[in-house]
């Protein structure tokens, strides 16, 4: 895979790796993020990994962006001549409650692919979801690896306002607010898991290039863990992803 290079104003470089949304794509920009990491770069102050490149904030008082490219393409080669698995990466596991007043659209999905909605349930947290990227509003994780079986259009008429935790489905994409607010996905449950908060060292829960696993919970467990999530006493439970080879 070769690197293509753009320049982002002056103090912004946007590496591209192929045009293809994949978990191979995702695992070569995670390579280049981990060296960053471990192996900063005097000068860059920051970098963000999206679905298909990997962004990097520069000062250009202490390195030239030739200079930059320089450097990030040895990097790419020295890692790519090593051929090593990727770093392991967290799985995220979501107690979700599925249906009821909180998922309304579970019984839309459901009609729209011919399923009943345990069938939908099941699909729907039977996948480890990577997380592409984070953007559109603090929190709000880009996943990856929905199961066609349950794509479904987005609503005609969005909501005004959608609580935090909302699980829904767009097309053949699915996520989970992080905030209140307006939307058109088809809501089919809800975490009461905070994916933004501020009143943490860490704010944001997840980050890219880990996964999220969907935990069908009963109605009860949603209220327990919920208050138990007011109280501070809950703890996001998490499984380790072993690096596949990139």
């Amino acid at each position: 895979m070769n690197l293509t290079y753009h320049a982002l104003g002056d103090t912004g470089m946007q590496i591209v790796f192929g045009s293809e949304i994949s978990e191979k794509t995702n695992q070569s920009i995670r390579m280049v993020a981990n060296e960053l990491k471990q192996h900063p770069i005097e000068g860059v102050v920051e970098w963000v990994p999206a679905y298909t490149t990997l962004t990097l904030y520069y000062q250009p008082s202490v390195l030239t962006y030739d200079e930059l490219q320089a450097k990030i393409t040895d990097f790419y080669e020295v890692l790519q001549e090593q051929k090593g698995p990727v770093s392991d990466s967290l799985v995220y596991l979501l107690p979700t409650y599925y249906g009821g007043e909180i998922g309304e659209d579970l019984s839309v999905v459901a009609e729209q692919n011919g399923l009943s909605e345990e069938d939908v349930v099941h699909i729907h947290s039977s996948q480890d979801y990577l997380i592409y990227m984070m953007g559109f509003v603090p929190g709000f994780p880009y996943l990856g690896g929905m199961s066609e079986k349950i794509a479904t259009p987005r609503r005609e008429d969005p909501r005004a306002e959608i609580a935090p935790g909302s699980v829904g489905i767009a097309g053949s994409q699915t996520g989970v607010y992080p905030l209140k607010s307006p939307g058109g996905w088809q809501l089919i449950g809800r975490t009461p898991v905070k994916l933004y908060d501020l009143d943490q060292e860490q704010p944001i829960l997840l980050e890219s290039g880990s996964y999220i696993r969907f935990v069908p919970v009963s109605k009860q467990e949603f209220d327990e863990i919920e208050s138990a999530v007011e109280r501070g006493e809950y703890t996001v439970q998490t499984e380790e992803k072993k690096g596949v080879p990139s």
